[in-house]
């Protein structure tokens, strides 16, 4: 019989730190009513997500932006992201993490493109997974948006409180490296030259096709790094006006390639992208995808004169996502260009209405794909109704842009599979803990705060 006084330890580790006897954000089987979707275990290609509350990605600025450790994660990592695993969330993402040097979004964002950065990823998913969590990256490269500083750097008196600010040579950037579907000084991502004061972006080269092929052979050697780290799960960032979706989108894509025109050309990238990193993970690694499922461009004038990215093309790619061995479509919006008529801020529900919507017509035609939603989730009521079924109809209590939501999608099944939370995280990272006690239910909290938990209900 084992000693009921040891104080085992989580295997494996090189340091001591306590095995919890319930993996913290799961449901007691003693709670007397029944348990929502969203505490309920979901399991994909053969990894359990102990419960479907998932952290998203979060850029921190946070990485040395030069020498032997340029773009590796260090303990701030560990201390941000292992306690949201500590406190219950069932995934927690490392932000976008560039495929190559010049993909950071700014010198101070990590990346995985070379062997050096494996160390420190490993360190912080084995931290995370010691905790019960599942481990993710997301592998991105940032295109037109490259090469850029700190947000917090670029609102300081110092430089204007400009909205993005280029990041020079001097503190690590790469003006003269920032690349893109198209070249030239006219294709900056704010429009303002280079060399203009006001403007925050540098002029890009084109890509070439060789460079192409280059790219996405460098995302599946990311993909292999994160798999050796011990990574579970791996994201690939098609959002937020990144170059992926600026070769999505035939407002920022004009090539007259085999990558540009059709819709069938500008989706290419993803595509090849998507089958090479399949092919070089394991079967039992999932494949998540994130897409501005639109890019609020479609009342604007660049959008009536070349197009834009919109719900029909997400639906459009959605439907080809499980032949190419995706098993989430993680449903953001907006990004890619300045003039989007959107604030989400005053619009609470306006991407989880959106990922219903793909989720619907996916079921039409029976298409295996998990959708999650994100954006501006931070109630436990609100959590709940996005995945029960019946949607958000089922609540008395609903507010009113949440109505708006039921006429969307008829009140029929959720409105989606996963929820991906980000900033309530950073101001609550004990928010799972604190989503399942205002909804009445008992779940596991970590052995070293038993002492301080919410009163039992």
């Amino acid at each position: 019989m084992a000693n009921p006084t040891l104080n085992r330890g989580v295997e494996n580790l090189p340091y001591f730190v306590p095995q919890h006897n319930v993996s913290p954000g799961t449901p007691f089987p003693t709670n007397t009513k029944p348990v929502p979707t969203l505490f309920t275990p979901l399991t994909i290609r053969g990894k359990t997500l102990r419960n479907r509350i998932i952290v998203a990605p979060m850029c921190q600025y946070s990485t040395a932006a030069s020498g032997k450790d340029i773009g590796a994660l260090t303990d701030y990592h560990i201390a941000t992201l292992g306690h949201y695993a500590l406190k219950g969330a069932a995934l927690v993402f490392v932000e976008a993490s560039g495929v190559q040097a010049n993909g950071r979004i700014s010198p101070n964002c990590p990346g995985l493109w070379s062997d050096a950065q494996i160390p420190g990823l490993k360190r912080v998913s084995d931290f995370i997974k010691s905790q019960g969590a599942q481990s993710g990256i997301q592998l991105a490269h940032a295109g037109l948006k490259a090469s850029t500083a700190a947000p917090w750097l670029s609102s300081s008196k110092a430089v204007g409180s400009k909205i993005s600010t280029r990041a020079h040579a001097d503190v690590g950037g790469w003006p003269t490296n920032v690349v893109g579907p198209m070249g030239g000084e006219e294709w900056t991502w704010d429009g303002k030259s280079s060399t203009d004061e006001l403007g925050g972006f540098n002029a890009p080269r084109a890509l070439s096709e060789p460079e192409i092929g280059e790219l996405v052979a460098d995302w599946a050697s990311a993909a292999k790094r994160a798999v050796e780290a011990g990574i579970d799960v791996i994201e690939i960032h098609a959002a937020h006006g990144y170059l992926v979706h600026q070769f999505l989108s035939p407002v920022t894509n004009q090539r007259t390639d085999k990558y540009g025109g059709s819709f069938e050309n500008r989706i290419r990238l993803l595509v090849e992208i998507l089958q090479a990193v399949r092919k070089v993970i394991p079967d039992t690694t999932p494949l998540y995808l994130r897409v501005s499922s639109t890019e609020w461009l479609e009342n604007t004038d660049v959008g009536k004169r070349f197009g834009t990215w919109d719900v029909e093309s997400t639906i459009k790619l959605a439907k080809l996502l499980p032949a190419l061995g995706v098993d989430l479509l993680d449903v953001s919006s907006g990004g890619n260009h300045p003039k989007q008529q959107i604030n989400p801020f005053d619009t609470k529900d306006y991407q989880v209405r959106i990922a219903a919507r793909i989720r619907a017509e996916l079921q039409k035609t029976g298409e295996k794909l998990l959708i999650g939603a994100v954006g501006l989730i931070t109630e436990a009521e609100q959590a709940r109704d996005i995945l029960e079924n019946g949607g958000i109809k089922k609540q008395a209590e609903i507010q009113k842009e949440a109505q708006a939501a039921v006429q969307m999608t008829d009140g029929e099944g959720p409105m989606a599979d996963v929820i991906l939370v980000a900033r309530q995280f950073m101001r609550e990272p004990e928010w799972v803990l604190k989503v399942a006690w205002n909804l009445g239910l008992d779940v596991a909290w970590p052995s070293q705060f038993l002492r301080v938990r919410f009163p039992k209900l």
